[in-house]
């Protein structure tokens, strides 16, 4: 038999031969405390599974369990070491109608995948929490893992005394044991189990609905009990109702899990996942010192993401994944969608365009692109597909659709999907169909551009003026990567800018015009006034890269800062950036624009972008003989933007971050070490514990904080977040003992729980330590099949993306890589997924150094 992996062509063999009735699943966790014998640590799991099949039938079940205790298929015993072989059971001489029952020892899980056992460091209580998406259930019970064999589940749970359990239906304790409500036909992916000693904080939402009866919801909301003090659970609540009212006027589908819970749980491997009634998110969320508004509003947006997902993915969901995207690009796009209209967060399509976008477009333009719609062949694939083209480009290509058919036939079109498929599973034609009642519009051909296939279109204004200065013609000139040579039907608005009196540059004139083929005219901006900056894709209106005729660039260059719109100057930063990233424009000029006039820019979430891009355009397309002034021009800019932003402000933060992140010189160093013992003051700027740690990061990479000064930050911070952050600093020292030894408790040890192999890689690669990390660029090729093979797919995600040779920027680095594709052809197709990705990146940073040098 196969391992753990599944391919689609057995996931639609098995769901032609067999139905699923129901689940009953009894799981005693009371192992999880106190001292174990045994490796792993193993939790006692019974299900037992009803389900209809043709007679005579042959398939399978899942589990990945170290060992099955007792089996049987219709009252007969089976012996599970002849049908069990660590990760399927085998199933023969099916009845039509069946009922297995699977007595199982399964693993607790140190990596988040399946049932992941957390001990807190500051008091020792022991927390659970299930995380499953794509097939990781089958670590805790036996199941039918694929999302198209949906059944009602009814969980039973013993655990510790005092510990409070929770699922996805209501429970309630009875007799020791925590027993649930059954639940609607959900997928084996959404089920969820949340245990331990929580901090559990109750609200209720309620609404009269349009036939007059009263919608009643319980809400819920927990952390661990360290955490209870920095716990605004009222902010999350309030985002919530926003939420549920947007959703309720807006889908005309009451709320159909009956509670809805949301558990802020550690060492989350995802930003949150959408289990129906139980929401569960990482504990990042819950803030322990002082943030910016772009983290409520980040926080908001993935709150609202996951409420639509209990319509776009938990009522009805995709058949396999390769429609991954009718539940994800919808989650994503109406996360936005309704916290700009429901929410305080009305900025929130800046954010959008300038951060969600640019994930999207970066995957765009790798070797693995895909269409949003994509050919997901197993489970490794899914894994790999929970990207930026699944979340970011289809939310994208979402937001032109609404433009395209309008706001209420989408709307009306949702409502009619989630009616005639509820508790059902879907395929992308079942969605089209509905808009094209709705919308009269056709959908197929607007699918087949949109949705599959890959790439991104370029557009770029071409300006004509007449002898008096005003347009004779303005044009839109698309295109395509060669490698993807689609152009599409976009509908852009087209914005013409100039400035006034008072300096602002401001838009004067504005059309909206449906680009088709490699040149479309805009007539309606024929006699306009000579434009100094043209904008197409103003308002962000479709999925574009957006490329300026010279006299706009050369505007920019000068008055980026003038710009009026925060939208407006958000999508001239994005295609900055572009340029920088496709080796049109230098690294030192993207820089010397940073520098000019972010300290202009009032959005924080685009200052917060613009400090990430710049860091990035230092570290990786900068040419390497300009890098040390270069840093020293971002240190002194950060520091100069610090001293003078507003006292206790938002933006005063985030220049003193942006400081901690670019300083390497003596005095840089000096100043964050004097920040943290207090002889630096800069007014208004509160140095919390998050904050000190900031400032540790770069002192221990530079040899300035050695492991004594951790230990005794750690002694200061003694909790599960102080840890993760001593271990990254630790592994950023610059020793070469330092880097063997963080080298080998990621890639030779599985000790390290998901989250501190995650703390160590991201100290484990320092800018500064180039020489140091040069030794493994070798070791990693050598390993990373290895890894793949022996470790979680999460964990083997975490390594091969992680620790990737990328500040080893030269030629030899990119034949290595190159070598070890030719070498391997046969290995796994995730892992070569990952690696050409890999290697598409430092062949971008080649080119851009080179462009920077020129």
């Amino acid at each position: 038999m196969p391992g753990e992996n599944l391919s689609r062509d057995e996931a639609h063999e098995r769901a032609a031969l067999l139905s699923v009735d129901g689940y009953e699943v009894f799981l005693d966790l009371r192992s999880a405390v106190g001292e174990s014998g045994q490796e792993p640590r193993t939790f006692r799991s019974v299900t037992t599974i009803r389900f209809r099949a043709e007679p005579g039938a042959t398939s399978f079940a899942d589990l990945v369990a170290p060992s099955v205790t007792a089996l049987s298929l219709n009252g007969r015993d089976l012996d599970p070491a002849e049908v069990f072989d660590g990760t399927r059971i085998a199933l023969d001489d099916l009845a039509e109608e069946n009922e297995l029952v699977v007595d199982a020892q399964c693993a607790y899980s140190r990596t988040g995948e399946g049932m992941h056992r957390f001990v807190d460091p500051e008091d020792g209580e022991v927390y659970l929490y299930t995380q499953y998406e794509p097939a990781d259930a089958r670590r805790v019970y036996a199941n039918f893992e694929q999302p198209d064999l949906k059944a009602p589940y009814r969980f039973q749970v013993q655990a510790p005394e005092g510990w409070t359990v929770w699922s996805n239906g209501v429970g309630e304790l009875s007799d020791g044991v925590w027993r649930f409500a059954e639940t609607k036909p959900i997928s084996t992916y959404i089920t969820a189990v949340v245990a331990g000693p929580y901090h559990y904080v109750e609200d209720r939402y309620e609404r009269v609905l349009d036939d007059g009866t009263r919608l009643e919801i319980p809400l819920g909301a927990m952390c661990r009990k360290g955490l209870a003090p920095h716990f605004d659970a009222d902010d999350v609540f309030l985002v919530t109702k926003q939420g549920l009212d947007f959703f309720h006027d807006n889908f005309d589908y009451p709320y159909p899990f009956g509670k809805y819970d949301q558990a802020f749980v550690p060492e989350y491997n995802l930003g949150a996942m959408e289990n129906p009634g139980l929401v569960t998110f990482r504990e990042e969320f819950i803030f322990r010192g002082k943030v910016t508004q772009a983290s409520y509003e980040r926080r908001a947006n993935v709150i609202l993401h996951e409420m639509a997902h209990m319509w776009f993915g938990d009522l009805v969901t995709m058949r396999w994944w390769d429609d991954l995207w009718l539940k994800e690009s919808f989650a994503d796009f109406m996360g936005s969608f309704s916290m700009v209209e429901a929410t305080r967060f009305t900025n929130g399509w800046i954010t959008f365009a300038n951060n969600r976008k640019a994930w999207a477009y970066r995957a765009d333009q790798l070797p693995s692109t895909h269409p949003v719609t994509a050919d997901i062949r197993d489970l490794e694939d899914a894994k790999l597909n929970f990207d930026g083209i699944t979340y970011a480009k289809g939310a994208s290509v979402l937001k032109q659709l609404v433009a395209y058919v309008g706001r209420d036939a989408f709307l009306e079109g949702a409502r009619r999907y989630f009616k005639r498929h509820a508790y059902g599973n879907t395929v992308l034609g079942d969605l089209l169909s509905v808009l094209e009642e709705t919308s009269g519009r056709d959908m197929a051909a607007w699918s087949r551009s949109w949705l599959q296939t890959a790439g991104v279109n370029s557009l770029t204004p071409q300006v004509i003026l007449n002898a008096e200065g005003r347009v004779t013609e303005l044009s839109v000139l698309q295109e395509a990567a060669e490698s993807h040579p689609e152009l599409r039907p976009h509908r852009v608005a087209v914005g013409l800018y100039r400035r006034a009196a008072g300096g602002a540059l401001e838009r004067y004139a504005r059309a909206e015009v449906d680009v088709e083929g490699p040149r479309t005219v805009v007539a309606e901006l024929a006699g306009e006034q000579a434009p100094e900056l043209v904008l197409v894709n103003d308002d962000d209106l479709t999925y574009c890269k957006i490329r300026f005729d010279e006299n706009s660039l050369a505007t920019l260059r000068e008055h980026l800062g003038d710009i009026t719109d925060p939208l407006a100057r958000a999508l001239c930063w994005s295609a900055l950036w572009s340029l920088t990233r496709d080796a049109l424009m230098p690294a030192r000029d993207f820089i010397g624009l940073v520098l000019r006039f972010a300290g202009r820019e009032s959005d924080i979430g685009v200052l917060q972008m613009l400090h990430a891009w710049t860091n990035s355009a230092l570290t990786h397309y900068a040419a390497p003989e300009w890098r040390e002034e270069g840093a020293r021009d971002l240190a002194e800019g950060a520091l100069r933007e610090l001293r003078i932003a507003e006292p206790g402000s938002q933006h005063q933060l985030t220049w003193a971050r942006f400081l901690a992140a670019v300083a390497s010189s003596p005095a840089d160093l000096q100043l964050l070490q004097g920040l943290l013992d207090g002889t630096a003051k800069i007014d208004g700027l509160e140095i919390d514990q998050e904050l000190r740690w900031a400032l540790l990061t770069p002192l221990a990479a530079h040899g300035a904080a050695d492991e004594e000064v951790l230990a005794a930050e750690l002694a200061r911070d003694d909790t599960a977040s102080g840890k993760r952050h001593q271990v990254r600093c630790l592994a950023a020292r610059p020793s070469a003992a330092v880097k063997a030894q963080a080298w080998a408790s990621v890639v030779e040890s599985s000790a390290l729980s998901n989250a501190l192999v995650e703390a160590t890689i991201s100290g484990f690669s320092q800018p500064s330590q180039r020489e140091l990390a040069a030794p493994y660029v070798a070791k990693y090729f050598d390993a990373i099949e290895r890894v793949w093979a022996e470790r979680s797919i999460q964990i083997g995600m975490d390594v091969v993306r992680g620790l990737f040779p990328h500040l080893q920027s030269d030629e030899a680095t990119l034949a290595a890589a190159d070598a070890w594709l030719s070498a391997h052809e046969a290995s796994a197709p995730a892992l070569r997924r990952l690696v050409l990705e890999a290697r598409d990146d430092l062949a971008r940073s080649l080119r851009a150094q080179a462009c920077d040098a020129s």
